[in-house]
């Protein structure tokens, strides 16, 4: 499947068929697929939870509110993102940089995110958004179904995840075959309604 291919197919779909598993293969090319998404100094700021115990599975579709593809999907990850990444051993970012890059990004990072809390939470969550479109497209191009999901208690599950200390949240993505296809696209916006030029 080319990449437009699976841009037009890929939907939010809710029903999967359940006990039916990634291929191991599948998954690591999947991942593998998600680490090359872009981030901002390429910080990397997610960190993908991915949950694979059936009981694990039954907590989180209870704080999901009953929603099917939490337990059926046969991939479920949730998509966390460390806020203080820029922060931490930022070197790691850069070492296959030529050292006068190395010099000259390196302040150039801390400069831009120190102190300002606001935009460390706004790139960790570009990143995980970035991510989860590479994942979404990938599983497609794969040959599986995905869907992203808010609709969950954020608190709650980040509780059962055991989420650290500056981390974030985004999203959970469920991913497998699906038992029944979406429902077609709702009310897709014109280009008209928007795309300015230059300005508003």
């Amino acid at each position: 499947m080319n990449i437009f291919q699976a841009i037009e197919q890929r939907r939010a779909v809710k029903h999967y068929q359940p006990n039916l598993n990634m291929t191991d293969e599948d998954f690591k090319t999947l991942m593998n697929s998600v680490l090359l998404s872009p981030t901002s100094y390429n910080i990397q700021h997610w960190r993908f939870v991915r949950v694979t115990e059936r009981a694990q599975r039954e907590k989180l579709k209870a704080l999901a509110w009953g929603q099917a593809q939490v337990s059926d999907a046969s991939e479920l990850f949730v998509l966390c993102a460390d806020v203080n990444a820029w922060n931490d051993r930022p070197e790691r970012y850069v070492a296959n940089s030529p050292k006068e890059t190395q010099d000259m990004l390196l302040p150039m990072m801390h400069n831009f995110y120190n102190q300002k809390e606001q935009l460390q939470r706004d790139e960790a969550m570009r990143s995980c958004g970035m991510a989860a479109q590479t994942m979404m497209l990938a599983a497609k191009g794969l040959g599986y179904d995905s869907c992203p999901m808010v609709g969950f208690d954020h608190d709650k599950v980040a509780e059962l995840i055991q989420l650290p200390k500056n981390h974030v949240i985004a999203m959970m993505m469920a991913i497998g075959y699906a038992e029944k296809e979406a429902y077609p696209r709702s009310g897709q916006l014109p280009l008209s309604d928007v795309l300015v030029e230059n300005q508003f």
